[in-house]
């Protein structure tokens, strides 16, 4: 994938508190940076997660699986950048797609989630309402999987 198909990319820079004696980050706050993006793309494609999607369509999002490479290590008080795109499109799922860089032009780290949406109460697996895939097709700048 190459870096300018990512239409939703949340910048950072490394604090103290997320690095290791090594001054390397922590494995798992990668995690935590790409929970922020997620966070951002649900702003880029306006949609007001959770409340305004909770409220419209009866429905949330609940992580299924995730999956992350470690290719490199970031470092104290460098600048990351997270980028965030919708990879595929299931029925009841969405795959989204990560990689975080530094100024290199090889990612750190990669990294793949997938959501299964679930009709509320009962948290039931439930088809992705149209009109959030119509925001997400307008908004990627590759059409996701189907």
């Amino acid at each position: 994938m190459a870096r300018d198909d990512f239409g939703c990319v949340h910048r950072l820079r490394v604090r103290w508190a997320e690095v290791d004696m090594q001054k390397v980050v922590f494995n798992g706050h990668y995690l935590t940076y790409i929970d922020t993006a997620v966070a951002d793309y649900w702003r880029a494609i306006g949609l007001d997660y959770p409340e305004g999607y909770l409220q419209e369509f009866g429905q949330d999002f609940f992580l299924r699986r995730a999956s992350v490479d470690y290719l490199g290590s970031a470092r104290y008080d460098e600048a990351l950048e997270v980028c965030c795109r919708v990879a595929r499109l299931g029925r009841t799922s969405m795959t989204f797609h990560f990689e975080i860089y530094r100024a290199e032009p090889a990612p750190l780290v990669t990294a793949e989630l997938v959501y299964v949406n679930a009709a509320l109460p009962g948290m039931q697996p439930a088809p992705l309402p149209q009109p959030l895939r119509d925001r997400i097709l307008r908004f990627e700048k590759v059409a996701p999987a189907t």
